[in-house]
């Protein structure tokens, strides 16, 4: 019984070691206090999806998509006379709409570090100031006019009189019912 016991308090003494010493070693990497400081004086600013037309020749080829968030200075966020969320939007939007830099219907030629310091720079003239420190990417997409007008056609089907499942006196009414279609108070009998 005794080298039971003793067996026992041997395996918790090893397993409490291997634990504490796993948890030395495995701490997260230590950050430098600068950028700590720097990281605490930002904020996350959750961006909206926006859809600009892309623009050649004069007539709408497609749709740009995207949703952006920012990491900005508390110290700029605090001083704009406007939500930081419509000045980016607006932004967006006088930057992409006609643009001839980002050509995004050629997605071979498309340079997304490219893009993000674009919109990072002129975020920052329009502000002012060095408000936005990253642009994060959170969906980037294009769609043709040929791809909108097939999404657009599709669900653009002819309207359908509603079946009655139903007859006048309440009862269901089996022939009446589409083939596979089941009515709520038929499974409820």
């Amino acid at each position: 019984m005794l080298k039971l016991v003793l067996t026992g308090v041997w395996v918790c003494a090893v397993t409490l070691g291997s634990v504490y010493f796993s948890m030395q070693h495995a701490s997260a990497p230590a950050i430098s206090d600068a950028e700590a400081d720097r990281r605490a004086s930002e904020e996350y600013v959750p961006g909206e999806i926006i859809t600009v037309p892309a623009i050649k020749n004069g007539a709408v080829q497609g749709y740009f998509l995207a949703k952006l968030s920012f990491s900005a200075t508390r110290e700029g966020i605090a001083k704009l006379h406007a939500p930081l969320r419509q000045l980016v939007t607006d932004e967006l939007y006088d930057m992409l709409v006609g643009s001839t830099y980002i050509d995004i219907a050629d997605t071979e030629t498309f340079d997304l570090p490219g893009f993000k310091g674009a919109v990072k720079d002129g975020l920052n003239k329009k502000l002012g100031s060095e408000v936005i420190t990253e642009v994060l990417v959170e969906q980037l997409e294009y769609l043709t006019k040929d791809d909108v007008e097939r999404v657009a056609n599709s669900q653009n089907r002819p309207y359908q009189k509603p079946v009655p499942v139903i007859d006048k006196n309440g009862k269901v009414a089996a022939d009446k019912i589409p083939e596979g279609a089941v009515s709520a108070t038929a499974s409820a009998h």
